[in-house]
């Protein structure tokens, strides 16, 4: 038995129990968590904007040690530290046959599997395929990577998706150039690695934009050069920093049909707005063919920052072993599991970055 948070229902506030937690079987491993991080994929889950089979342990971003494996598995083995994949490729669909692992068709599937019980034989669904909001898990060993030398392991679960989709957003999708110009709406956890990312690649002008005047600092220290209140006024306030033109890449991180449209308006004739943020089917983005063809900008959606983790996850050691990045900046609250409906509200509330539940 371990301690987990548990979705009963969709909508419904989350539990905190204990469940019976099989042993690992055939390819599968069995990791005990050191920290496992909160993120509004999360939230979305909870709250129906995503679709998950119910009950649940949710959490999808952490990193832990293997406790034991299953039959067959050669990769990792007990004692070594991992990183958790939510989205592991199978190799054999069309898009992972592009080359596009990201869109890969079934890297959720195990998310329907049965992996635990509750304490009265209630099936329990893995959440985003790893259930990290738990003490220990059981997971596919295509959902566990190699901790890279030289990261710690609390720190190394922010890897798991806030980081690689921040970074893969400015370094796969965006493409920013050195001496480029950079918008970032939005400096929550995948905020502020994004921040952090278009720092590393080099842009000149690094503008972060967000509702609240208490995340400056933070901005600031990712890599902001400039920092703009959210309002009706975003949009000109981005292009008066940039010489009129408008930045050469945003990077929206909301998922909010205002802060799509204002990311697009504050890219300049030409430029690239990539959208990270996850909305609802209510929040709908509109443009006229005139401007389309006008301002010829590029608007491409993002999923898990066009990463590959395994491609991915040494680039993003080699980054945090030299002192580009800077993991432990994402995180602004350290929190136990009962300690997750909390940082739900503040997400809800666009307070803080990265809730960093340490085990």
């Amino acid at each position: 038995m371990v301690r987990a948070a548990v979705l009963p229902a969709v909508g419904a506030p989350l539990e905190i129990t204990d469940i019976d937690l099989p042993q690992p079987g055939p390819g599968q491993v069995r990791v005990r968590l050191a920290a496992a991080g909160v993120c509004h994929s999360d939230l979305s889950l909870s709250d129906g904007t995503m679709r998950v089979p119910v009950p649940a342990v949710l959490g999808h971003e952490g990193a832990g040690t293997v406790v034991s494996v299953g039959e067959g598995v050669t990769g990792v083995g007990p004692g070594d530290g991992v990183v958790l994949n939510w989205a592991p490729s199978c190799g054999g669909c069309h898009a992972c046959g592009l080359g596009e692992v990201w869109l890969c068709a079934n890297a959720l599937n195990g998310s329907a599997d049965v992996y635990a019980r509750t304490a009265d034989g209630t099936d329990l669904h893995p959440g985003l395929n790893v259930a990290a909001f738990a003490e220990e898990t059981v997971v596919q060993a295509s959902c566990v990577l190699p901790l890279p030398d030289g990261v710690p392991l609390t720190d190394a679960a922010l890897l798991g998706c806030a980081v690689l989709t921040g970074y893969g957003a400015v370094h796969h999708s965006a493409r920013v150039r050195p001496g480029e110009t950079v918008a970032v709406f939005g400096v929550g956890g995948v905020g502020l690695a994004t921040l952090q990312a278009a720092r590393i690649a080099g842009a000149s002008t690094i503008v972060a934009v967000d509702l609240s005047p208490e995340k400056e600092e933070l901005a600031r220290a990712a890599g902001a050069t400039e920092y703009v209140l959210a309002s009706d006024r975003t949009a000109r306030e981005i292009r008066a920093l940039t010489g009129k033109q408008g930045v050469d890449v945003a990077v929206e991180c909301v998922g909010r049909a205002v802060s799509i449209r204002t990311a697009w308006e504050s890219t300049r004739r030409g430029g690239r707005t990539t959208v990270v943020g996850i909305g609802g089917k209510d929040q709908q983005v509109t443009f006229n063919a005139l401007e389309l063809f006008h301002w010829g900008r590029t608007l491409s959606g993002c999923v898990y920052g066009n990463s590959d983790p395994a491609r991915d996850l040494p680039v993003l050691a080699e980054h945090v072993r030299a002192g580009r990045l800077d993991l432990s900046a994402l995180v602004t609250e350290r929190i136990a599991l009962e300690g997750i409906p909390a940082a739900f509200e503040n997400m809800l509330a666009g307070k803080g970055g990265r809730a960093l539940v340490v085990f």
